[in-house]
């Protein structure tokens, strides 16, 4: 039933209003008036005063009060809400079954948008109606249950980084059950192939209503370099009129402080989709930018990030001699200078002179010998990441540099001389370039048949030197070699640079292979010639909103699909760092359209400007409290009955209003006392009531083994909600994993990162073991691996068999639960962990590992109910008790370890500590 803009839960109970005009009526009546009778006696009693007085009418205002405070009383208990729902929209009784894209466009009104789904989860969670959530970025089969339940995981909700595919839009459609249902589609306003099909599957299920802002989504093409401008293109979804946008330059000043470097006003003219615009930057400030963005629109389609294709490479040519005049072709570093000036920044001067600018490449064009501080500064700088590229040339060939032993700045030992070869005085003819091999940074690029070598400086044999080959003639003499230095590297072609030894200057491959050597700047992103076979990690990653992220210890990316595969949960956008260069991989390419959805006409479609709901009748209640305490002073006052007493008495009963505060409050206090006062085992809350039982009684049994049989006595267990409870008390959270439990929010992954970084240990228990191996394998391992995925874990290893866990308080040699065969996660020892000679385990550091990970159902071996008795069985018969036995005892390990750290492992150690000590 709806008044205006409020609507009523139980409208029945306004009936009872029709009694108010009674009940006044009833309020108002007096008795009959008395009958007169003089009585003598009567003047005795004059001048006589009576202090307690009772009028003969009830004052017209206090009969007032007392009839809005009913009126409240009854309003109030109507169950009145502030703007519902339509009633149109109350016509559904089906399941409600929330579809979001969840992309990166709908970050622009993420807020907006959770608050409508919060609002229509509350109205389902009113009408007793289950509800689901499915997000089509990476959809589940969704799960319907209490709408109350998936109201406090919206908070977990976040939109990803990339829009949904044809495939995964095929799968949601898969996934959806044949019972009926209403479905409310929050859209990112974009057309994605494959939305016509789940359309019809979920209108052949129930109505369908689409939710989608007004405003249109906007996006910001990779960034290119043109003649030293950087050209931006910014794009719109829909036409509409004249509109001023401002795109910022971000990245890092001298001081490393993140800020706005530079701003590029763009205009979008009336009906256009499409605005571009160059910003001017000098060389030195657009090497500082790390990415683009318009601003005000948070998402990651409007941030473009920049890699090694934006920044022109500040190159430094030096020659081992003057150019002679008029000889401008046979000058060493002619050929160079045309194939760099396009692509990169180039600067002259001696070696000494142009170190300090800390150029990005130094280039020795037939250059043999460096005096010692040239070669300890060229040193220095190819540690830190330089790139030094040497020529070969007479000098070289004539020189002693690098004979009887290998020079620091030369990747190889050279021969005597050189090598000439298709001349008047040899024997042989020119050699052509043999085909590149695997793994050399030139793999892949053709080799014209004119390109040919005459002369040439020759390797001395070597164990490494097939390891440094990265290009050779057709007889297998080395032509390019390379070696590192540090995070640097130097690369010696055996020829000129000029095309006296050869004619590869005059080819285009010769640019390519600079390029290839990231000594100019790519213009355009690498080929799949150039990428197959490579393996790209990441650096950092864009999340929906468009922040930037550290990659973490996420896996690498082959180097085909950091280039054409879809974005995904395996593939985000970021920078990548490859064998030779770093790449960013945007959210946008140059090709790819922004197309608006355009919905069938049968569809409704609503904005995210609804008013959110507000439930009345606590308010109207606590008004009829009020009005009910006024009048009770009102009448003590008309009677003469209001004493100090009474009054201060009234005052505690309004003052009783803010106790469930108070009582919240010590409530809290209470219960964080109750954590610290002993120790406390703890289990996260996953909204299941059959598992979250059975962990808590798993933990309340391992509490009373540990009584038993060693001198901890923790207190009972504790339930641990992840978005409201501190975690910090807790040793140890037991985490069951369910395959639809909902996600933590960010403030609670926050406070996750901040307990396992601080100490704390997490068990993570996917009871699946005995169904699915190790991995997403089972729905509870791929539900794992998306719960885990924001915190900050270290790099696992199965428990090896001389890990502390093995003997911290018993000897074990596996950690069954209720089920078996599972293998057991834990933090993976140091690479220099290595075992002393004589002793049995090695020596790790005194760290506990911060999470363990399985699956064996850990709680349901050690559940017991108050009276002891195991709630679960495990096993049969001996075998079975056996295996709870060896269960309680990797459980009395695992609290063990976590309070006393890796002492056992310490304890080893004596006797070679002794022998050191000379004891």
């Amino acid at each position: 039933m709806m008044l205006g803009p409020i609507g009523f839960a139980a409208p029945w109970l306004l009936l009872a209003l029709a009694a108010l005009p009674i009940l006044w009526l009833i309020l108002r009546a007096v008795p009959p008036a008395p009958i007169r009778r003089r009585f003598p006696g009567v003047a005795l009693l004059l001048g006589l005063t009576d202090d307690d007085t009772v009028t003969d009418r009830t004052p017209w205002w206090l009969l007032l009060l007392r009839m809005l405070a009913v009126a409240a009383v009854i309003v109030g208990l109507a169950g009145p809400v502030l703007n519902p729902r339509a009633d149109g929209e109350a016509a559904s009784r089906l399941p409600l079954l929330i579809v979001t894209d969840a992309s990166w466009a709908n970050a622009r009104d993420w807020n907006a948008q959770v608050a409508v789904m919060d609002g229509l989860l509350a109205e389902a969670g009113r009408d007793g109606r289950a509800a689901a959530i499915m997000e089509l970025s990476d959809p589940e089969a969704p799960v319907f249950r209490a709408a109350e339940t998936w109201r406090s995981g919206l908070p977990g909700l976040t939109p990803a980084p990339w829009p949904p595919t044809p495939e995964t839009l095929e799968a949601a459609a898969e996934m959806l059950d044949d019972d009926g249902f209403e479905t409310r589609w929050f859209s990112d306003g974009l057309a994605h192939d494959g939305r016509d099909a789940l359309l019809e599957a979920l209108e052949a299920r129930g109505p369908v209503t689409v939710h989608e802002s007004a405003r249109s989504v906007m996006a910001l093409r990779p960034a290119q370099l043109s003649d030293g401008l950087v050209d931006l293109t910014a794009l719109r979804a829909a036409p509409g009129g004249t509109r001023e946008i401002t795109v910022n330059a971000h990245g890092l000043d001298p001081a490393g402080i993140p800020r706005v470097l530079a701003s590029l006003p763009m205009t979008f003219e009336e009906d256009a989709t499409e605005a571009t615009g160059a910003l001017s930057l000098p060389p030195e400030l657009r090497a500082r930018v790390t990415r683009f963005e318009i601003a005000g629109e948070t998402q990651a389609g409007a941030v473009t990030l920049t890699d090694d294709g934006l920044k022109r490479r500040e190159v430094a040519l030096i020659a081992g001699r003057e150019d002679r005049e008029g000889l401008e072709l046979l000058s060493p570093l002619h050929y160079l200078e045309q194939a760099l000036v396009p692509t990169a920044d180039l600067l002259d001067g001696a070696l000494m002179d142009v170190l300090p600018a800390n150029p990005d490449v130094i280039v020795l064009a037939d250059v043999a010998t460096l005096s010692g501080a040239e070669q300890a500064a060229l040193l220095e700088w190819a540690e830190k990441g330089g790139l030094l590229l040497r020529f070969a040339g007479p000098r070289v060939a004539a020189s002693d540099v690098s004979r009887s032993e290998e020079a620091p700045l030369m990747p190889v030992r050279l021969r005597a001389g050189g090598r000439t070869v298709g001349g008047a005085m040899s024997w042989g003819e020119p050699k052509s370039l043999a085909p590149f091999p695997d793994g050399s940074p030139f793999q892949g690029l053709d080799i014209p048949g004119d390109v040919t070598v005459s002369a040439q400086v020759m390797a001395q044999p070597d164990p490494t030197l097939a390891d440094r080959v990265i290009a050779q003639l057709s007889d297998g003499t080395p032509l390019v070699t390379r070696k590192r230095i540090g995070a640097g590297q130097v690369v010696l072609f055996h020829v000129t640079a000029n095309a006296e030894w050869s004619s590869l200057p005059l080819s285009g491959l010769f640019v390519q292979m600079l390029e290839r050597l990231a000594v100019s700047s790519a213009m355009a992103p690498p080929d799949m010639a150039e990428l197959e076979g490579t393996t790209w990690q990441p650096v950092e990653v864009l999340d929906g909103f468009g922040r930037l992220d550290d990659a973490g210890t996420r896996p690498g990316v082959a180097g085909e699909d950091l280039l054409e595969a879809s974005l995904g949960p395996d593939l985000l956008p970021g920078l990548y760092d490859g064998p030779e260069r770093r790449m960013a991989r945007n959210v946008m390419t140059q090709e790819a359209p922004l197309t608006p959805m355009t919905w069938p006409a049968r569809i409704p479609v609503e904005g995210l400007a609804r008013a959110p709901e507000m439930p009345l009748g606590g308010w109207l209640l606590a008004t009829a409290l009020v009005l009910l305490t006024a009048d009770i002073l009102a009448s003590l006052a008309l009677s003469g009955r209001l004493w100090p007493a009474r009054a201060a008495a009234m005052l505690l009963v309004a003052l009783s209003l803010s106790a469930p505060q108070q009582a919240q409050a010590q409530e809290s206090d209470a219960r964080a006392i109750e954590a610290t006062s002993e120790v406390v085992l703890a289990h996260v809350i996953t909204g299941n009531t059959d598992v979250d039982d059975a962990a808590r009684a798993g933990l309340r049994g391992l509490g009373r083994m540990l009584t038993f049989r060693t001198s901890i006595e923790p207190d009972p267990p504790i339930s641990v909600n992840l978005e409201t409870d501190e975690l910090a008390f807790y040793p140890i959270l037991y985490w069951p994993i369910t395959p639809d439990q909902p996600t933590p929010s960010a403030e609670a992954y926050v406070k996750l990162n901040d307990y396992l970084r601080s100490g704390g240990m997490i068990v993570f228990d996917t009871r699946d073991a005995d169904v699915a191996g190790f991995g997403a394998s089972s729905p509870n391992g791929a539900r794992l691996q998306r719960l885990a995925a924001p915190l900050d874990i270290p790099p696992l290893e199965p428990v090896p068999e001389d890990h502390v866990l093995t003997r911290t308080f018993y000897l074990l040699s596996d950690f069954p639960g209720r089920h078996t065969g599972r293998s057991v996660w834990v933090e993976a020892a140091p690479p220099d962990a290595e075992r002393i000679e004589g002793m049995p385990f090695r020596n790790l550091n005194d760290g506990v590992t911060p999470v363990v990970i399985g699956g064996n159902d850990w709680a349901s071996a050690w559940a017991v109910n108050e009276r002891g008795d195991p709630l679960f069985p495990v096993g049969r018969g001996y075998a079975g008790e056996r295996q709870r036995e060896l269960s309680y005892r990797f459980g009395v390990n695992l609290v063990m370890h976590v309070l006393t750290g890796n002492y056992k492992s310490d304890q080893v150690h004596v006797p070679a500590l002794l022998d050191r000590l000379g004891q």
